[in-house]
């Protein structure tokens, strides 16, 4: 691994467990400063005394509910006001949802979290970003995605195909960010099957947690850091990774010309100019 890291301001959203939180953990004790979002106030607080713990120095910590566009907004105004710069924005939150559940802002939970809010914030804050990191996943198989239809996956509501869709969505997402913003590096990972919080409501998928080799949040992290820690100009803007490797999605998830609609529909649904 190159070390590019010096010392960089690095925005985790979705650091209370999991990938983020390991990602978190891992930038600090190599010397940059962490920045943690959370939706959860006592799991953000705990994720800040573990990075603390690990690394000698505690994160400033950030609340925002993704389910909710206002909080996004907010969150955006309030990293605007506390930095100049944001070297990297790592979007790690998201959510398996097992049930359909319509946001306040009228968007499938799924869709909005994954997708529509990291969306939002990334344009807020592109002109302080230095490059943005995405986690997607091999998951995007299962998505339906259509731009004139985000809440498709309402009608017939199956979880995995919802968060699939999602996942199609921060490919495309990643790739078209990459076109139209070519002076912010942007690139997203599939960390695997990973061990973390999602799905512990349903008793089917925490039985499997437990059988199956899932991997620790920790090695899921690594092609994560990995990517932020690399050169850019060694790496594809734009490009899908998975095990430090370049991959190639399904074509689904490689459309420009989908992934332009996607981004005129999202601009549209969040309420910002294109």
């Amino acid at each position: 691994m190159e070390d590019l890291t010096g010392r960089r301001l690095v925005v985790v959203t979705g650091a209370s467990s999991g990938i983020g939180l390991a990602a978190a953990v891992d930038l600090a004790c190599r010397g940059d400063q962490v920045v943690l979002v959370g939706r959860d106030p006592a799991r953000l607080q705990a994720a800040g005394d573990r990075v603390r713990e690990a690394a000698g120095e505690r994160p400033e910590l950030f609340r925002a509910d993704f389910a909710v566009l206002d909080d996004v907004r907010r969150l955006a105004e309030k990293l605007r006001a506390a930095y100049d710069r944001i070297d990297v924005l790592v979007n790690n939150a998201g959510a398996i949802v097992l049930q359909p559940i319509t946001t306040v802002d009228g968007f499938e939970l799924s869709i909005q979290a994954n997708h529509l809010a990291p969306f939002l914030l990334s344009n807020l804050l592109r002109d302080r970003i230095g490059r943005m990191a995405v986690t997607a996943s091999g998951a995007h198989r299962s998505g339906i995605l259509d731009p004139d239809d985000l809440n498709r996956p309402l009608r017939r509501y199956r979880a995995m195909t919802a968060y699939g869709t999602s996942k199609q969505a921060n490919i495309l997402f990643t790739a078209e960010a990459a076109r139209r913003w070519p002076e912010v590096p942007a690139h997203c990972f599939h960390p695997g099957v990973v061990r973390t919080r999602f799905g512990n409501e349903s008793r089917l998928v925490a039985v499997g947690m437990r059988l199956l080799p899932f991997r620790s949040p920790e090695k899921g992290a690594e092609t994560l850091v990995w990517l932020i820690n690399s050169d850019p100009a060694r790496l594809v803007d734009g490009g899908y990774y998975h095990d430090r490797r370049l991959r190639r999605p399904l074509r689904k998830a490689a459309d420009p010309r989908l992934a332009a609609r996607l981004w005129t529909a999202s601009a549209k649904a969040v309420g910002i100019g294109e």
